[in-house]
């Protein structure tokens, strides 16, 4: 190669590996628990699991233009979250246990499509990975590096790393969709039981070293174009959005009093649903023209039939809420990241993520 196309060339890979990680590394891993919406492939490991998206037309829009795992057309927000804090997305768990060389210090993935606070969401999946077993993979992950790195390496690498945890929506579906369980708890008593059972799990990570936290509280999943489509004037489920602000009113106290009881803890809860509302009611603000239809999907709304790959996808992604029946766009997923890290109270408490790695 002549000198001169060298350099170029050169300089154009400076610049596009500072455009795909901007910034100074913030933390030295993200280590993400949740469900299908940071799910960046651990799905494709499951063998009996419905919850994939191992197919086109997801990841359309993604860098390598093909189907990761991920229940999006591009990068969900784990990646956003990543790239805002100057990291490679964390890649997924299932994919490192296989491989023997594998690092786990830059930070890893356990979250799972279909995945809930309660195991239950795993029957209505075929298969996924609930928090308390991802839970229990972080564990085997903080063995393995405590083997790698000592004792006190491992305490300071964990302690300023970040845990970003996105879950509760399957337990709510599960909840609605379910006789057995409504039979068993009132819709308040179901929540405060999520609210009180993730406690529990965060208490297992802080033991093992985890200290700053950033939760996403649950989006207002009764506008989701599935719930949309049930109803015939096409508007939001009440119902499900009033429990929903329920739970994330209990998740907020429960985090409050958590952080008086365990000594250097940190956390940033993000309001989604808040936020959620916002795009939802003041659209062309935000860049988008349509807010009920899926752009992936089949049927009234592109809801009566997931995204398939027979279904339709529509050509402009960007100007679209929702890629399917239940997930964002890769464009609300950005919005929603550049709110938590830089936002401010009351959709930020009792701070947003950069203050929360800065600290």
């Amino acid at each position: 190669m002549h000198r001169k196309h060298l350099s170029f060339f050169l300089i154009v890979c400076v610049l596009s590996w500072g455009m795909e990680f901007s910034g100074a590394q913030m933390v030295p891993a993200v280590y993400v628990l949740g469900d299908s919406l940071v799910d960046v492939g651990n799905n494709n490991h499951l063998p009996v699991s419905v919850a994939k998206a191992n197919f086109p037309h997801n990841g359309v829009d993604f860098p390598t233009k093909k189907p990761t795992g991920r229940f999006c057309n591009g990068k969900n927000a784990a990646d956003l979250l990543a790239e805002k804090l100057g990291l490679p997305s964390s890649p997924p768990y299932l994919s490192l246990k296989k491989n023997k060389n594998a690092s786990f210090q830059n930070g890893v993935s356990f979250a799972s499509g279909g995945a809930g606070i309660f195991n239950g969401t795993d029957r209505v999946f075929g298969q996924a990975i609930p928090l308390s077993n991802q839970v229990d993979n972080y564990l085997a992950v903080h063995k393995t590096l405590v083997q790698q790195m000592g004792s006190s390496a491992v305490e300071e690498h964990f302690s300023k790393s970040l845990f970003a945890i996105v879950i509760g929506s399957n337990d709510l579906f599960d909840y609605f969709g379910s006789s057995d369980l409504r039979k068993k708890n009132t819709p308040q008593q179901f929540v405060d039981l999520m609210a009180n059972t993730l406690k529990g799990q965060l208490k297992r990570l802080y033991e093992f070293g985890a200290r700053k936290f950033f939760f996403a509280g649950i989006g207002a999943i009764g506008c989701i174009p599935a719930e949309r489509v049930k109803n015939k004037t096409q508007e939001c489920n009440a119902e499900r959005n009033f429990w929903t602000v329920k739970y994330n009113e209990g998740l907020k106290a429960m985090l409050k009093g958590l952080k008086s009881e365990l000594q250097g803890m940190s956390y940033s809860y993000f309001d989604t649903y808040t936020i959620m509302q916002n795009v939802i009611q003041n659209p062309s603000t935000y860049g988008f023209n349509e807010i009920k239809a899926a752009c992936c999907g089949l049927g009234d709304l592109r809801a009566k039939v997931a995204c398939v790959p027979v279904s339709e996808y529509c050509p402009n992604r960007n100007d679209h809420v929702f890629w399917d029946l239940y997930h964002p766009t890769e464009q609300t997923a950005r919005i929603f990241v550049d709110t938590l890290f830089d936002g401010s109270s009351p959709v930020c408490v009792p701070m947003n993520v950069r203050q929360l790695v800065s600290a």
